[in-house]
């Protein structure tokens, strides 16, 4: 048996936990740890000769921490040193070897590399299904800009070339845009696509849609989505809101505006994975150049998303 060091022991009888704590007991709950790693077994190496690899459960549960806190390569290094709490979730001792940030950014590449970001994404998603938080009835389309820096002061002297500078209201945006399609009645994301900032929410509502929908919600960024080719044959009811300049000329107490407010509340769904991928996570501002690996990253919040949003359903 291990012994014990002074720091495992203090915090063994420390009087009352932390919000980290309880945040990270919550989330070892409810992730699916054995289906992740069943599916990404395949890929990791089998530490034939030289040094042994850490196991797969331990590097994916630093992967899996990395992402809630949003932390470089060599911050999660730091942290699995000095936070005991995060040390216990992984299932590390620092009386042992802990892994350095170097192993850290390889786990990342091994994922990214293998396409495995996406398919944790729907291991999560098929997981919660067979618990039936899917209903795949209705599906809400929205999208939300995520930043990136707009300064040239880099090595190359340039902007990221695959993001793009885009007007909302009366401000400018530079950086990405997630569009996501979300389950109408348990608000978890089932679609996500990226795009440069500048690309219309419309164009990307056909890659949201499951295909299974008998209606889709938008807001007035979706008017005349029913019209684009790619939707002729679709046989769905189209909720989608009505522009501003058009809905202040009702009367409020008309059927319309009523309408309106129904519309309104349904979509107000499609706001919480916004919020937990954005405040919870912290990834209001993109972490890598270029889209690949930004909505790699977004695959796996958007999961962790999902599992939070429906934690009381699956509780009931």
């Amino acid at each position: 048996m291990d012994q014990m060091s002074f720091s495992e022991a203090e915090f063994q009888y420390k009087k009352r936990k932390t919000r980290r704590e309880k945040f990270l007991e919550r989330m070892d709950a409810l992730i699916p740890w054995g289906k992740l790693e069943q599916r990404i077994a395949p890929f990791y190496p089998k530490g034939k000769g030289g040094r042994p690899p850490y196991p797969l459960a331990v590097m994916l549960k630093v992967h899996c921490m990395q992402l809630f806190y949003n932390l470089s390569d060599p911050a999660m290094e730091d942290a699995l040193y000095e936070i005991e709490s995060m040390r216990r979730f992984a299932g590390l001792k620092l009386s042992g070897p802990l892994p350095d940030e170097t192993t850290i950014l390889n786990f990342r590449r091994l994922l990214e590399n293998n396409e495995l970001c996406e398919v944790i994404f729907q291991t999560i998603n098929q997981h919660l299904s067979e618990k039936g938080m899917f209903l795949r009835e209705g599906t809400i389309v929205d999208a939300s800009i995520i930043d990136a820096p707009s300064s040239t002061k880099n090595n190359t002297g340039q902007r990221d070339p695959e993001m793009h500078q885009t007007k909302k209201g009366n401000q400018w945006y530079f950086g990405m845009k997630m569009h996501i399609g979300v389950d109408d009645v348990s608000g978890a994301i089932h679609s996500l696509e990226t795009t440069p900032a500048n690309h219309h929410d419309i164009t990307q509502g056909g890659q949201l849609l499951h295909g299974d929908e008998s209606r889709v919600w938008g807001d007035s960024g979706y008017t005349g989505i029913e019209k684009r080719e790619e939707h002729k044959d679709r046989k769905v009811d189209w909720f989608i809101a009505m522009k501003r300049g058009k809905r202040s000329a009702l009367s409020k107490d008309s059927r319309e505006e009523a309408n309106e407010q129904k519309k309104a509340g349904i979509r107000a769904f499609v706001e919480h994975p916004f919020r937990y991928i954005k405040q919870v996570f912290h990834y209001g501002k993109v972490r890598y150049r270029g889209q690949k690996k930004n909505r790699d990253r977004l695959y796996l919040l958007a999961g962790f998303s999902n599992l939070l949003i429906t934690e009381k359903y699956l509780a009931v």
